[in-house]
């Protein structure tokens, strides 16, 4: 009889996929207790030339994630938003891709929904993908076969099929007006962190989330894998599957869901009106 080792493996159950799960939580938490000592005491901040803010806690936990990361898997490509881009890292079988804090704004102003996002990537999929709230005691984790779970339980998409009644989270025009707002879904309000707003749909917080043009890889691999191993979806306004660690890290609007609400939500995305994005 085979044993559960190579049950799995047939399966296509990956443990290299897990291992480096478990690399990225013991990495996620460790960087939760550094940016954790400039949460509310007011650091320093700067203005990026995208005029998006950066605290000395998003290039604290960059240095010590990088260092981390690439001293366990030294063969491993690196990209991170706080990192200046190495072109290296397309030549890579599997890349790290970086949020070293996912919601800066949220960060700076005290909020709660602030994340570090971690994940694996290869084949230009996520293989491994870890998510956490340190100020919520939330950490969401995936490896490729091998499901999603929040805090160690395992989390599925509710199998919620009607836009009357859906809660989503985003930019509110594209909420507020047009196909969604006639079709029922209701506005649960704007979440900071696009990636912790994206793995909502996994624990039915949230039914739908919207993202205008323009997230970068780093704000959505760690989520994007964390919801597909809950039977969800993310995909862009034209219905495709997100391919990350290309040399263009820019990505179209996008929704997370189930698939069951997907399938309803994906032939109006293009109708939605996302607003231009704001400078400073």
């Amino acid at each position: 009889m085979p044993d559960d080792k190579e049950i799995k493996a047939s399966a296509g159950f990956n443990y290299a996929y897990q291992e480096d799960k478990q690399l990225l939580e013991e990495a996620a938490r460790e960087a939760g207790e550094l940016a954790l000592r400039y949460f509310n005491r007011d650091p320093q901040v700067w203005t990026k030339q995208n005029y998006s803010p950066v605290t000395e806690a998003d290039l604290a936990v960059d240095k010590y994630l990088k260092e981390r990361l690439m001293a366990a898997r030294s063969d491993y490509g690196w990209l991170s938003e706080e990192s200046e881009d190495n072109v290296d890292r397309l030549d890579k079988q599997r890349v790290f891709v970086i949020d070293p804090i996912d919601g800066t704004r949220a960060f700076i102003d005290g909020g709660s929904e602030w994340t570090i996002s971690l994940a694996v990537v290869e084949n230009n999929r996520p293989v491994a993908a870890v998510l956490y709230a340190p100020v919520r005691g939330e950490l969401y984790c995936a490896s490729r076969f091998g499901g999603a779970q929040l805090n160690n339980v395992p989390v599925i998409c509710p199998r919620l099929a009607s836009l009357d009644g859906a809660r989503a989270a985003g930019p509110r025009p594209a909420i507020a007006r047009g196909p969604l707002a006639r079709a029922g879904v209701q506005n649960a309000g704007y979440v900071r962190s696009l990636a912790y707003r994206i793995v909502m749909v996994t624990t039915g917080a949230l039914d739908l989330a919207l993202a205008r043009e323009d997230a970068n890889d780093w704000d959505l691999a760690a989520a994007d894998l964390i919801v597909e191993e809950a039977n969800g979806i993310l995909r862009d306004k034209s219905n495709r599957v997100l391919k990350y660690n290309l040399p263009n890290v820019h990505h179209d609007s996008l929704y997370a869901s189930s698939k069951a609400l997907g399938r309803l939500v994906a032939p109006i995305m293009p109708a939605l009106q996302f607003p231009q994005r704001r400078h400073g």
